[in-house]
C-alpha cells in the first residue's frame, strides 16, 4: 500500500495544492512564491526521501505569513493522512544535521499527541523573503496538524541560512526514521493500542 496524501485547501488568503508520498525518493515540485521557503521544503523532502509537490498562491502583497503558515498546516495534514492508523511504524526518530558551523537536532514521536518545542535563535529578520520568526511556527504547525510530538534545536551556528536549513533537513530525516515500517511490529506501536485517538 502506498502511503500518500493529496490535499487541496483554498481560503480567502491562500490556494494550496499539495501531494505527498512518504515512501518516495526525494522528488520535488515546489512553488510557494517564496524562494527561500521553497528551498527549505525541498531540503526537507530530499533528505526525508519524500516525494513532495506543492503549488501555493497566497496574498504575498500583504506579506509571507499566510502562505508560509498555510502550507505548513496542509503539509502537517498530509503527513497525518498518509500515515493512516500508523500501524507498523517505528514511531520515534531523530536526526542530527551539521551544516558548516551549525549543528541542529530534531526528535519526533508520531504519538498522535501534538506538541512542539523549538529552540532556535536568528540574527536577521528575514531570509529571502521568509521571516526568520516563522521557522519555529512552521515546525509547530506541522507538529499540531500532523499530530506528532516534535522537539527541534539549533545548538550553535552563525549563519541564519545554515541554521534554518539544518533544521529542515533534520526534520525530514527524523520523520523518515519514525515513519519507517518495522517488520517485527504487526500492530500499532502503543501500549494503549492506538495512535489516532
Amino acid at each position: 500500500m502506498t502511503r500518500q496524501a493529496t490535499i487541496a485547501r483554498k481560503t480567502s488568503e491562500t490556494d494550496i495544492q499539495l501531494s505527498l508520498v512518504l515512501d518516495g525518493s526525494g522528488r520535488t515540485d515546489i512553488s510557494t512564491g517564496i524562494g527561500f521557503y521553497d528551498h527549505m521544503l525541498t531540503a526537507f523532502a530530499v533528505h526525508g526521501l519524500f516525494d513532495l509537490s506543492i503549488h501555493a498562491v497566497g496574498d504575498l502583497h500583504i506579506d509571507a505569513h499566510h502562505t508560509i503558515e498555510d502550507v505548513a498546516i496542509v503539509l502537517g495534514q498530509a503527513l497525518g493522512q498518509a500515515l493512516g492508523d500508523r500501524r507498523g511504524i517505528s514511531r520515534m526518530g531523530y536526526a542530527y544535521v551539521p551544516m558548516d558551523e551549525t549543528l541542529a537536532r530534531v526528535v519526533v514521536d508520531l504519538s498522535g499527541r501534538p506538541y512542539a518545542v523549538v529552540r532556535a535563535s536568528f540574527d536577521t529578520p528575514t531570509m529571502g523573503g521568509m521571516p526568520t520568526s516563522l521557522v519555529a511556527h512552521v515546525m509547530e504547525s506541522i507538529a499540531f496538524n500532523g499530530r506528532l510530538n516534535l522537539h527541534a534545536e539549533v545548538f550553535y551556528g552563525a549563519d541564519d541560512h545554515h541554521k534554518a536549513e539544518a533544521l529542515f533537513k533534520a526534520l525530514g530525516r527524523a520523520l523518515d526514521a519514525a515513519m519507517l515500517i518495522d517488520p517485527r511490529r504487526g500492530g500499532v506501536p502503543s501500549t494503549k493500542g492506538t495512535l489516532t485517538d
